[in-house]
């Protein structure tokens, strides 16, 4: 049978990828089994999530309007394309902190190449199935990376909320200038409007979960002040619908200097979606998402949002768990929701226009407080050591640096207490020889011994943070003749341990000590191979299948080298 040629199956594979990634009729076919429960979802999601739509829109630097259509257009296009029956995008607090440096450096125009990028690599991730991989990220990460959003979220509100001007790239000095300002000049009207709309949210939140606590405190807000002619700053004319959409001048060096805050908002694009995937999984009796094709109907999002005057979206996990907690079932209360908003742009534009600034911060306020779970942070704080200095880390790297900067940080020093962790568990340990003897493993030891040998078994993962340690009390033996070692319960070996262990024993033989190597599993073959001590052992007649041929073998050349 005659192969087909690469390119073919390039082309092929291709094409596989991208129809596992495809929406499936069997989806849309879902929205016809409850659609008054959906309906009902999408209402009450598309009531909760006004406020914050024009929240986020305006802390990120784009104003209310973004904000607006990043919930419609992004809310539409993921329920159709994504890979959960139950998720909500839109923009999210998240993104508006590593939005808000982007805008102030190159303003909206930069937005709108970052959000391309950004959507045309969840796309490429998707096709390469890498929606499994992002999953990945260790819990004190998450937390730490979590808590940082929340704080710098709050502090991106304190401007709005004193009721001073307040813009830049840099949050904590942007904040500290709006204090001091406000000092020199206090003002009370726009804190007490935004503690009070701040306290309202976070109380019916606990006490009514049902009613759009938001959405209430923000209404009652701007009645309030309207009311009493308080002078106050308000959200301002936004656009009676869509804007058209329109495309960038794009050129390398813009790419260039733009594809490192692409691959950041990227990234957390797909994090944050695929963690919200999950605590809808989590919620529901019976739905699992597809994160390949969730990372796809993200990316597909986030290519066409830009192009109508919106930021960069992902999913949201406070919206997701109201449309789960009100009965949705399938993509259609997503897409009520966009269209709860939509209609919102068409005829209530007015009214919207005239809600304060602080309002919106105290939502955001209120919604950077209920970020932060309390008991969990606390049980990642006390389980470990580790788990605690990543949290903290990752959190501190998150306020102080940037996001992207964090999750890598927090990863990497994860992934290097865990090594240091599981390169402990190696050990060396004197054996009996054989099964018989275990009952009486004393005795056969200093049998051993009295014949001048010493048995061990290596066991656990030999790789190169370890292997030193494991490896040294092979190198301190004395007065002995022969070593038996046993590798059946080696689960891993890396050329850097392999490397160790040839050098070890090379060491020993110097000071002529025999080292016979039993129960090496076939799978370490190759790389003891690259080190030459494979062929060494074996020419010897050193290499041996069970420990007991290994000891009998010993204790002949024990009692040849004594006569």
């Amino acid at each position: 049978m005659t192969a087909a040629p690469q390119g073919v199956r390039s082309t092929t594979s291709v094409g596989s990828r991208l129809r596992a990634v495809l929406p499936r009729r069997e989806d849309y076919r879902a929205m016809t089994s409850a659609p008054g429960r959906d309906l009902v979802a999408g209402v009450t999601v598309g009531v909760v999530a006004l406020p914050l739509a024009l929240a986020f829109g305006i802390s990120s630097g784009m104003g209310a309007a973004a904000g607006l259509v990043t919930a419609i257009v992004a809310g539409a296009l993921a329920a159709l394309f994504g890979g959960s029956n139950l998720q909500v995008s839109g923009p999210t607090g998240a993104m508006t902190v590593v939005l808000v440096p982007i805008v102030a450096l190159h303003g909206a125009g930069g937005v709108l190449v970052v959000g391309l990028m950004a959507g045309a690599l969840l796309v490429v991730a998707a096709l390469a199935g890498l929606g499994k991989y992002v999953r990945l990220v260790p819990l004190p990460v998450i937390e730490g990376f979590t808590l940082g959003i929340a704080v710098i979220i709050a502090l991106q509100q304190l401007p709005s909320a004193l009721g001073v001007a307040g813009e830049g790239e840099a949050v904590v000095a942007v904040t500290a200038d709006a204090v001091a300002t406000w000092l020199a000049d206090p003002r009370w009207t726009a804190p007490l409007v935004a503690t009070a709309v701040a306290a309202t949210v976070l109380v019916v939140g606990r006490l009514r979960p049902s009613v759009p606590g938001a959405l209430v405190a923000v209404v009652g807000a701007t009645v309030a002040t309207a009311a009493a002619g308080l002078p106050l700053a308000t959200i301002g004319a936004l656009p009676s619908g869509l804007p058209a959409p329109s495309l960038p001048e794009l050129d390398w060096e813009q790419l260039r200097v733009l594809a490192p805050p692409a691959l950041a908002v990227a990234a957390l694009a797909a994090l944050e979606s695929l963690l919200s995937a999950t605590v809808a999984d989590a919620m529901s009796v019976s739905e699992r998402h597809d994160p390949d094709r969730e990372l796809f109907g993200q990316g597909v999002a986030n290519l066409v949002t830009p192009l109508f005057g919106g930021v960069p979206a992902t999913a949201a996990i406070a919206r997701t768990a109201v449309n789960v907690r009100t009965g949705a079932r399938s993509r259609l209360a997503s897409l009520t929701h966009a269209a709860v908003l939509l209609v919102v742009v068409l005829a209530l534009a007015p009214v919207v226009a005239e809600v304060p600034l602080a309002a919106l911060a105290g939502v955001l306020v209120a919604t950077a407080a209920r970020m932060v779970e309390g008991s969990s942070l606390r049980a990642l704080w006390r389980s470990s050591r580790s788990d605690a200095a990543v949290l903290t880390i990752t959190f501190c790297a998150t306020v102080l640096l940037d996001l992207a900067t964090a999750v890598v940080l927090g990863i990497l020093l994860a992934g290097a207490l865990a090594l240091r962790q599981l390169a402990r568990t190696a050990e060396l340990q004197p054996v009996a020889t054989e099964p018989a003897d275990m009952g009486r493993h004393d005795a056969e030891e200093q049998a051993l011994l009295h014949e001048r040998i010493v048995a061990y078994r290596l066991e656990g993962p030999l790789f190169f943070l370890g292997a030193h340690d494991a490896l040294l009390e092979l190198t301190a033996a004395s007065d002995i003749r022969v070593v038996v070692l046993r590798m059946s319960r080696v689960t891993t070996l890396d050329s850097t341990a392999a490397a160790l262990l040839a050098d070890t024993i090379r060491s020993l033989e110097g000071r002529g000590i025999d080292v016979l190597v039993s129960g090496l599993p076939g799978r370490f073959r190759r790389v003891l191979e690259r080190t030459g001590l494979l062929s060494h052992l074996e020419s010897r007649g050193h290499l041996f299948a069970g420990t007991p041929d290994a000891v009998a073998h010993a204790r002949r050349h024990a009692r040849h080298l004594a006569g």
